[in-house]
């Protein structure tokens, strides 16, 4: 026999592992709704957060309590949260079935339902079912009912509470560290790490370690990022200025020729130095 549960009321289980399903009306415009599960200790707080059980983990590690997914079915959606209560282990002494919405209020949620089933039954029938009318429509949050022990065995109760602040602040009202900062558009939202501040990517297609292409080839530094070349800076207080491009020597502090050659008085001929022997463009000519 199926009982139809008022809120409050509870029903003691004989089924060694029980299926709640979260069901609600398909139609536009209706938020999606999660199922989750939180394994409280004798406290009433859960020992660790691995006693969250939600769509980011899916199972937890004892393995006796594990979401199944959603399905679409004739009736609406549906998200499914399973426990083995037999094997469960003895400090949990309550299981929170849970519903969220996404930050989006359950007023805009029809006909949301959780039935309860006995998972190694044959049949659909459900042993149990509570209709969830939040009471004030702002809940994004609701604990739909909960499974405790009562001596040697469990029991049912349907709830129906409701959180204004999602599932996060129901999580941490029982204990789960919630991570404060929110993921922000970008490489980190996506695992990429993020380029560093005022770096410029290469060209497509360039493997890294190889100049960007633009500069002056075989080796050459690259020229000003001026289009049209400039006159030579002149030396300020006796100081010289930035030494033009290509490698050529800075003028000498008593003052310069155009285009960055000293003086005529300072060039000294160098005693060593020779002429490198002609190339064959050369000779005959």
């Amino acid at each position: 026999m199926t009982h139809a549960m008022l809120k409050g009321s509870n029903i003691p289980l004989e089924a060694a592992t029980v299926r709640a399903v979260l069901r609600w009306a398909a139609e536009q415009e209706v938020p999606d709704v999660d199922a989750s599960a939180l394994l409280l200790g004798p406290d009433g707080r859960v020992r660790s957060d691995e006693d969250f059980v939600f769509y980011n983990q899916p199972r937890h590690p004892s393995g006796k309590v594990w979401r199944l997914g959603k399905k679409r079915l004739a009736e609406g959606l549906t998200d499914t949260v399973q426990a083995d209560l037999a094997g469960v282990e003895s400090e949990v002494g309550r299981i929170l079935l849970v519903a969220s919405a996404d930050g989006v209020a359950f007023d805009r949620v029809r006909e949301l339902r959780i039935l309860l089933y006995d998972a190694d039954a044959a049949g659909d029938e459900p042993l149990a079912y509570f209709d969830i009318r939040p009471e004030t429509g702002s809940e994004t949050a609701l604990i739909c009912g909960e499974l405790y022990r009562r001596g040697e065995g469990w029991k049912f109760r349907a709830l129906g509470e409701g959180y204004s602040n999602g599932l996060k602040g129901l999580a941490t009202d029982f204990g789960i560290s919630v991570d404060e900062s929110e993921p922000e558009e970008g490489p980190e939202a996506v695992g990429e790490p993020a380029a560093p501040e005022n770096s410029r990517p290469l060209p497509p297609e360039q493997p890294a370690g190889v100049p960007a292409q633009g500069g002056p080839a075989y080796g050459f530094p690259q020229a000003a990022d001026s289009a049209a070349p400039t006159a030579p800076v002149q030396p300020v207080h006796g100081h010289p200025g930035p030494g033009p491009a290509y490698g050529y020597p800075q003028p000498a502090a008593g003052g310069a020729s155009g285009y960055g050659y000293p003086p005529a008085a300072a060039r000294v001929p160098d005693a060593e130095f020779r002429m490198p022997p002609q190339g064959p463009q050369f000779i005959g000519r």
